[in-house]
C-alpha cells in the first residue's frame, strides 16, 4: 500500500489530488455537534495543500437516498475544514456536475475544494458494477490522483471508496494508515491481557466480532441494549429491554465456546431499569431505580449498567496490556443513564494499556462526556470499519488501495 509521504516524495504540485475522506458527521440542523472526523483528515488535507496539490475533498454523510437532500449537505462540514486549515475551502454544489467541475478548474496550486454529498448520486452506493462504474468514471474525470483516507467508510464497496482507486494512481493518507496501525496491534501484537468491551444496542451488530475475538481476547465485557440478550440467555427475566430473542441459541453457543477456551465472560450484575425511556431532547430527570441483573421488573427496561457493573468492568479491565472497547454501556446521551459509559472510559484513561476506542458511539461517547481524547491510546474514526477488520473480513477500500 503506497502511502501518502511516498506521493508527496514523488511530488503533487499542480495536481489534482482526490481525498476520499469521511466526513459524515452528526448535525443538530447545520450545526456540526462532532467534528472528530473531519479534525482526523486535516493532517492529509494540510500536507498536501502544503506540497502544492489542488485538493478535491469528497464524502458521505447520512443516507439520502441517491438525490440531493437539503438535510444532508456537506456545506457545514466544508465550512467547518476550511476553519480547522485556517484557509477558504471552495464549495461544490454537485458532485460531478457543473458545479464540480467549474470549482475544480478554479482551484489553483496549495487550493482546497470540498465536493457536495457523493450520495447524492445513486452511482455512489448501487449494486451493479456498471452504475457504480460509470460514476467513478466521471469522478476520476475531476482528478490526477487518488488518496484514501475516508477509514469510516472502507468496509462499503462503493464507488468512490472501491472503484475509483482503479482508475487513477493511488495512495493511503495519514489517517487509514494510523487505523491499520493500530488495528494490527489488536490481531497480531496482542499485549495481554487482551481485554474487550463491547456495548451498543444490538448483539447481531457484534455477533462477527465476537466470533472472531473469542479466538484472541482474554476476557469480554458486555453492556449496552446487547446486554440483555445474553442476559436473556441465562434465563433471566429482561422485562421490556432491548432484546433479539432470535440471536439467545448464538450467544449460548458464544458462552459455552467462551467457557470451553478459557476466555472470561463478564455480564452485568446489576443496571438501572425504568419503565420508560428517557427524553433525549429536554434530558429530564428519568429517576431510573437500581436492580440485580437477573431481577428486571417485567414492565421495565434496563437502560445503563448498575454501580456494582461498573465496580467490577473498572476492576476487570485494571489489569490489562490492551483493551479494545466499542459501544455505550447505556443510553449515555442522558445524564442518568451516563454513568456506566464514563466509568469504562475513565477505566481506559486509568490505565496503563494500549486502549483502542472503536468508533461509532463509542468516539461520540468519549468526546459528549468530556474526557481528553489525548488520554486513550487512539480513537478510531470508523465503528463499522473497526470491527469488521477484527472480524477477519477483507476491507474493498483498503484492498483497493493496493499495489
Amino acid at each position: 500500500m503506497k502511502t501518502i509521504d511516498e506521493l508527496l516524495a514523488e511530488g503533487v504540485s499542480g495536481q489534482r489530488v482526490f481525498v476520499r475522506a469521511d466526513l459524515n458527521v452528526p448535525l443538530d440542523g447545520t450545526t456540526i455537534t462532532d467534528d472528530g472526523r473531519i479534525r482526523a483528515v486535516v493532517p492529509t488535507v494540510k500536507a498536501l495543500a502544503d506540497a502544492g496539490a489542488r485538493v478535491v475533498v469528497a464524502s458521505h454523510l447520512g443516507r439520502p437516498k441517491g438525490a440531493p437532500d437539503p438535510a444532508f449537505s456537506l456545506a457545514p462540514a466544508a465550512a467547518r475544514l476550511g476553519e480547522l486549515l485556517g484557509a477558504e475551502v471552495a464549495f461544490a454544489t454537485d458532485t460531478v456536475g457543473d458545479s464540480a467541475t467549474a470549482t475544480v478548474a478554479g482551484l489553483t496550486d496549495g487550493q482546497v475544494a470540498v465536493i457536495e454529498n457523493l450520495r447524492f448520486n445513486a452511482g455512489e452506493t448501487s449494486k451493479d458494477d456498471a452504475e457504480r462504474g460509470a460514476f467513478a468514471d466521471r469522478l476520476a474525470a475531476l482528478a490526477d490522483v487518488y488518496v484514501g483516507d475516508g477509514f469510516g467508510a472502507v468496509h462499503r464497496k462503493q464507488a468512490s471508496v472501491f472503484d475509483l482507486p482503479a482508475r487513477l494512481p493511488h495512495a493511503a493518507g495519514y489517517l487509514i494508515a494510523t487505523e491499520v496501525g493500530v488495528l494490527r496491534k489488536l490481531t497480531d501484537d496482542v499485549k495481554r491481557p487482551y481485554v474487550v468491551a463491547l456495548g451498543g444496542a444490538k448483539v447481531s451488530d457484534k455477533l462477527g466480532v465476537i466470533d472472531h475475538l473469542l479466538e484472541k481476547a482474554d476476557r469480554i465485557l458486555i453492556g449496552g441494549g446487547m446486554a440483555y440478550t445474553f442476559l436473556k440467555a441465562q434465563g433471566h427475566e429482561v422485562g421490556i429491554s432491548l432484546l433479539q430473542e432470535d440471536q439467545v441459541p448464538a450467544v449460548l453457543e458464544y458462552l459455552e465456546r467462551a467457557k470451553e477456551r478459557g476466555v472470561e465472560f463478564v455480564l452485568p450484575v446489576d443496571v438501572l431499569v425504568s419503565d420508560k425511556f428517557p427524553d433525549l431532547k429536554t434530558k429530564a430527570p428519568a429517576h431510573p431505580t437500581t436492580v440485580a441483573a437477573d431481577a428486571i421488573p417485567a414492565d421495565e427496561e434496563g437502560l445503563d449498567i448498575g454501580p456494582e457493573t461498573r465496580k467490577l468492568y473498572a476492576s476487570k479491565l485494571a489489569d490489562a496490556g490492551t483493551v479494545f472497547w466499542n459501544g455505550p454501556m447505556g443510553v449515555f446521551e442522558h445524564p442518568d443513564y451516563a454513568e456506566g459509559t464514563k466509568a469504562v472510559a475513565q477505566a481506559l484513561v486509568d490505565s496503563p494499556a494500549f486502549t483502542v476506542v472503536g468508533g461509532g458511539d463509542s468516539a461520540a461517547a468519549v468526546r459528549t462526556l468530556g474526557f481528553d481524547e489525548k488520554a486513550f491510546g487512539h480513537i478510531s474514526t470508523g465503528g463499522g470499519a473497526s470491527l469488521e477488520y477484527l472480524e477477519g473480513k477483507t476491507l474493498p477500500g483498503l484492498a483497493a488501495l493496493e499495489d
